[in-house]
């Protein structure tokens, strides 16, 4: 995408001119024309004025395609099944190494077994009761309560509830490419 082509998105998302860019940085209409079509780079300082004119952070102005914000529609999302009872987990969205899952537990259901693998978890119980253990620890928790855990220890989960459940999980991994 490009420099030009965010300073150019964030300029016609504030309904401004070029010529007002230019009367409030003192850049010629020219200059600010190559500059979105990525035609010449600007100095800093001079990025800096531009995000000063446009009221945006400069750290705004450098982000790559894949660093920018991310949206994905509830209908867009990504789905799999997980172990033998075949969980729903619906993949929301992550940002370097935080990914987040939306997991859908059936009565009764459980992930199996204690399994273990990389990253950190942050769990929220949006729906139901569910009991999760790892090595001596233990708890049954319902809707509004929450819990994490470092999931290189071998952890276990089951809906103990007579309704689905439903738990927002946050997952952070040291390196982007663990899994």
């Amino acid at each position: 995408m490009g420099i030009g082509c965010n300073i150019r998105a964030a300029r016609k998302r504030k309904n401004l001119s070029i010529q007002q860019i230019c009367e409030r940085t003192g850049l010629s209409q020219g200059f600010m024309s190559q500059v979105e079509n990525n035609k010449t780079s600007p100095s800093i300082a001079t990025l800096d004025s531009i995000a000063n004119a446009l009221n945006v952070p400069l750290a705004f102005l450098l982000l790559k395609e894949e660093e920018r914000m991310q949206v994905i529609r509830k209908d867009e999302r990504r789905k799999t099944l997980y172990g033998k009872n075949k969980l729903q987990v619906d993949h929301l969205g992550g940002q370097g190494n935080v990914k987040m899952m939306l997991v859908e537990m059936p009565p009764g259901s459980s992930t199996e077994e204690e399994h273990a693998h990389a990253g950190d978890e942050i769990h929220f119980i949006l729906e139901g009761t569910v009991y999760v253990e790892q090595g001596e620890d233990s708890a049954t928790l319902e809707a509004g309560d929450s819990f994490s855990w470092r999931a290189a220890i071998p952890h276990y989960a089951k809906n103990v509830g007579e309704n689905n459940a439903r738990i927002l999980i946050s997952v952070f991994l040291e390196a982007e490419n663990d899994a």
